[in-house]
């Protein structure tokens, strides 16, 4: 059975997709059969792995709202061990058509369940809010990712998507754990960001991701390319910032480590 992972935070702009698209690339390198699931309306997850997102067909929108079925809605991508399961422009009022249907928070974790035999892991980008879509991601999952910027105000609101996952842990998911903390953008030669680390590592302790992701103009550039960092720059910091992190995360969750 599949790992589901969310990756979380209502924060905009701390590498939230960044990291959906290239840890699933590269758990996907190491041969493990993974799905990213595009859930936010701004469908950059889609984009970034190569899917033209206006010309996808059935998205997470039909998924969530249409009743679609998963294995209808995955799509392949150029990379052979990774699919995705695209996002659309019509999941922006998504979140309105949702509040009248039937167990609405548990609608994305039903049409997962279906298929989450076939991969290794499924890992699931939401959009910078707490509404519905993430609930459903977060109900969806066995763990949340946390994506946290080395940057002012890191810790910044996370009380608040803390309080959400105890709220879904407590209602509607009582296994979804915190698979780890990722510190982004980080900058060696900038003070602030030193502190930002051990701040947070005092905050979160042990959950603390060892691999780190700097800041890295490459890691930049792919999304314009439609290619994770991997298939972009195979040599770049980004790429081994990545790796590390998909080999913690193998690691683990008890899966063999592949070095790449």
């Amino acid at each position: 059975m599949g790992k589901i992972i969310t990756i979380a935070n209502q924060k905009g702009g701390v590498g939230k997709t960044t990291t959906a698209v290239n840890l699933a690339a590269c758990i996907a390198v190491a041969e493990k059969k993974t799905l990213l699931v595009d859930a936010d309306p701004q469908a950059n997850a889609t984009s970034g792995v190569g899917l033209d997102k206006s010309e996808t067909g059935r998205s997470t929108y039909e998924l969530i709202v249409g009743g679609a079925s998963a294995g209808d809605s995955v799509h392949p991508t150029p990379m052979p061990y990774l699919s995705v399961i695209p996002s659309h422009i019509n999941l922006v009022g998504a979140e309105l058509e949702m509040v009248d249907l039937e167990d609405r928070e548990r609608r994305l974790k039903a049409a997962l369940d279906a298929v989450r035999d076939e991969f290794d892991f499924i890992l699931i980008d939401c959009p910078p809010s707490l509404g519905l879509l993430t609930l459903n991601a977060l109900t969806a999952a066995d763990s949340v990712l946390i994506p946290v910027q080395c940057e002012y105000y890191a810790l910044e609101g996370l009380g608040q998507l803390l309080n959400t996952i105890n709220m879904v842990k407590r209602q509607l998911n009582p296994q979804l754990g915190i698979e780890g903390v990722l510190l982004t953008m980080f900058d060696s030669r900038l003070r602030l960001s030193n502190q930002i680390v051990e701040e947070v590592k005092r905050y979160f302790g042990d959950r603390v991701f060892k691999a780190v992701v700097s800041r890295n103009v490459r890691l930049s550039e792919a999304p314009s390319f439609g290619k994770p960092i991997i298939l972009y720059d195979a040599i770049s910091t980004g790429t081994r910032n990545y790796m590390e992190l998909a080999q913690e995360i193998l690691a683990h969750n008890n899966h063999q480590v592949v070095t790449v």
